[in-house]
């Protein structure tokens, strides 16, 4: 039985709102200085990793779409001509209210998806192949990007916290005491240094 457009659409959906949901889990219970703190050389953390992710699904399902982009903040990072602009959060934003942003930009892009077919036409301006596209390529994107900031999440929160697991509904970790972790990070680490 071949695979129908609406089974597609709803499975597509289905992995992106996963993503969303690891996103949202990896922000709860920081204070917005862990959110701001920069964990990597390039200065990765987790409120510049939400704030890119809320322009990002801002632009494909919202602006490459033909509507108009409703959030102030998106809208001036956009604008701002800086590459790196949708990476550092307004010094005056709080970790809530960047959340409060991701959700609401969530909210408009499924609102946005709701009216259309995956083969409805889109246009992507920055990109150099396939400009002209679809909203099923657009979903396959920001699933990747999303998962693959999910990890860099990950990353970050457990450095900041030793918080770990994938999302609420599926944490798939195993269940280890601290003393057991300690114990499997050494073991890599001498493998490390065997190596």
């Amino acid at each position: 039985m071949p695979f129908d457009t609406e089974a597609r659409a709803a499975q597509l959906r289905e992995y992106l709102s996963d993503a969303r949901e690891a996103i949202l889990w990896k922000c709860e219970g920081l204070s917005d200085a862990q959110a701001r703190t920069p964990l990597t050389r390039t200065g990765t953390h987790v409120m510049g990793l939400l704030l890119h992710l809320a322009v990002t699904e801002s632009q494909y399902f919202i602006s490459c779409l033909g509507r108009d982009i409703e959030n102030p903040v998106v809208r001036g990072v956009i604008a701002s001509g800086d590459p790196q602009a949708d990476f550092l959060a307004p010094p005056t934003m709080t970790l809530a209210e960047a959340v409060m942003m991701y959700r609401q930009t969530t909210v408009a892009a499924d609102a946005v998806l709701d009216e259309l077919e995956l083969d409805a036409p889109a246009v992507v301006p920055w990109w150099t192949r396939h400009r002209h596209t679809t909203v099923e390529r657009l979903l396959v994107h920001m699933i990747a990007e999303s998962h693959r900031h999910a990890g860099h999440l990950d990353i970050v929160r457990e450095q900041l916290d030793g918080f770990i697991g994938l999302r609420p509904s599926a944490p798939n970790i195993p269940d280890l005491t601290p003393e057991q972790w300690e114990e499997r990070r050494l073991r890599m680490q001498e493998l490390a240094d065997g190596a």
